[in-house]
């Protein structure tokens, strides 16, 4: 799937390529920061525009996914497709309905599969986090998952081949 929406990027500079890479749900962070380094960035290059491709959908997306959701749920396709996300986001989130924003701070940070800025901007929606709290601990969680990510690239244990399976 990476691979196709890449070969619809190939035209433009890296530094694009990674922004929207990181912003996509399938790959955020976990993808983008390999595929900068790929694409032959600095660690810092690749770090930054990742963390800015991850960041610029948050506000947005905490703004509209409710209503959006709400609005697509009255067809019977969206409906399933939304209740399967809810069921699985509420599996992966005892410590956001514990800790709140703290919760989901650690939550988006874990850069592991279903968790990250779009778990967590449903979390944030699922449990009704307050904006401001849910965008300081979403874009905290980018933060600390870049890092993260960043690390384990820089030791090698983390690279684009490995992201792609």
């Amino acid at each position: 799937m990476l691979d196709l929406v890449l070969g619809w990027l190939s035209g433009l500079p890296k530094e694009y390529i990674v922004m929207i890479v990181s912003a996509l749900p399938i790959s955020e962070l976990r993808g983008s920061i390999p595929l900068g380094l790929s694409l032959g960035m600095s660690l810092s290059k690749a770090f930054w525009f990742s963390v800015l491709g991850n960041s610029i959908i948050v506000a947005p997306a905490l703004f509209l996914f409710k209503p959006v959701s709400d609005f697509l749920r009255r067809f019977k396709i969206w409906s399933r497709f939304f209740d399967w996300i809810f069921e699985r986001t509420k599996k992966k989130s005892d410590s956001i309905q514990k800790y709140e924003a703290l919760g989901l701070l650690i939550f988006v940070a874990i850069p592991l599969p279903m968790t990250g800025a779009w778990s967590g901007i449903i979390a944030a929606s699922l449990f009704k986090i307050r904006f401001r709290y849910a965008f300081t601990a979403i874009i905290a969680g980018i933060f600390c998952a870049g890092l993260i990510v960043l690390s384990l690239c820089a030791l090698g244990i983390l690279s684009w081949k490995a992201v792609l399976g």
